[in-house]
């Protein structure tokens, strides 16, 4: 998802050469391994960008984490070290590292500055994505302490977007609400079951908006160690189900679960940091949401 918008926003500067900072090169997961570290390495040795954005990740929702967090742990340890520690030795001076607002402590203060990192307990239902993250961006300061390379991290609030996993089970809870809503309006079903009570809030930033911000960052000749991207704003739960059935169009029954589990009580990031350096998110939550649930619907489509 991620990837993909980076591509579109790269392309669409192409088309204005005043604009035109940056060129891409791209592989799929065909063509490079992530997890295999002599591919990695003999890639990036054979391609020498002058910059690196570390996007990929394995992710997924509140259940996917935790039925599998021994492989949401070693797969984006795996990553993490591969393209970093192989973009270092193959010259490479720039490095972006994409985290996760997962990995502050569950309890950290609202809105949550970049020094509440390690600042207390994390949210155990994301625990062992949240280590992996927190093992990347401490390997890209230490990498910038100790080599002297530009390597430094940024941690988005919860994305969404085209491009962005509508599996039924494991995805984040956008997509996921998307999907259910959308088929609970085809079945005309009378109620529609969310997670947990629906009094968490949550931030979301859609992807295009990270773009933007990945590029900023990569422009600044002396970059935070870490800063937050987010909208600086909120809603719960409820809230959020409410927007996504009315973008839908499903007019029937929301219901919480409060045995289900739902995560840390609030997650809202501090985002002063980036935008003292001069990005600002743009797109509003339903003008956001709607542009989504029809590239869903495109997908729908193609498949």
């Amino acid at each position: 998802m991620v990837g993909g918008a980076l591509v579109r926003l790269v392309e669409r500067q192409s088309q204005n050469l005043e604009d035109a900072n940056w060129s891409l090169i791209t592989a799929t997961r065909e063509e490079l391994d992530l997890f295999d570290q002599a591919a990695t390495e003999s890639f990036l040795a054979d391609q020498r960008p002058d910059a690196v954005i570390v996007a990929a990740a394995k992710v997924g929702g509140i259940q996917a984490n935790a039925s599998y967090p021994a492989e949401f742990l070693h797969s984006n340890l795996r990553i993490a070290d591969n393209l970093i520690h192989g973009s270092h030795r193959a010259g490479v001076g720039r490095l972006l590292f994409l985290g996760s607002s997962c990995i502050y402590p569950k309890l950290a203060p609202q809105p949550i500055p970049e020094s509440s990192l390690l600042s207390g307990p994390l949210e155990p239902t994301n625990e062992a994505y949240a280590i992996a993250k927190i093992a990347g961006l401490k390997l890209c300061e230490f990498y910038r302490r100790q080599y002297g390379v530009c390597y430094h991290s940024a941690m988005p609030t919860n994305l969404y977007g085209p491009g962005d996993n509508y599996h039924p089970v494991n995805s984040h809870v956008i997509p996921a609400m998307l999907r259910r809503f959308h088929e609970a309006r085809q079945s005309d079903l009378a109620e529609v079951v969310i997670w947990g009570t629906g009094s968490v809030r949550r931030e979301f930033l859609h992807v295009e908006d990270l773009a933007e911000a990945c590029l900023l960052l990569l422009e600044k000749d002396d970059p935070p160690d870490l800063v937050n991207v987010g909208t600086g704003e909120d809603l719960s739960i409820l809230e959020l189900a409410e927007l996504i059935a009315g973008v839908v169009g499903y007019a029937g029954k929301i219901s919480p679960d409060p045995t289900k589990p739902e995560g840390t009580p609030r997650k809202l990031l501090d985002v002063s940091r980036i935008q003292a350096l001069g990005w600002q998110a743009r797109t509003p939550l339903e003008e956001g949401l709607r542009t989504t649930y029809q590239a869903f619907l495109n997908e729908m489509v193609k498949n």
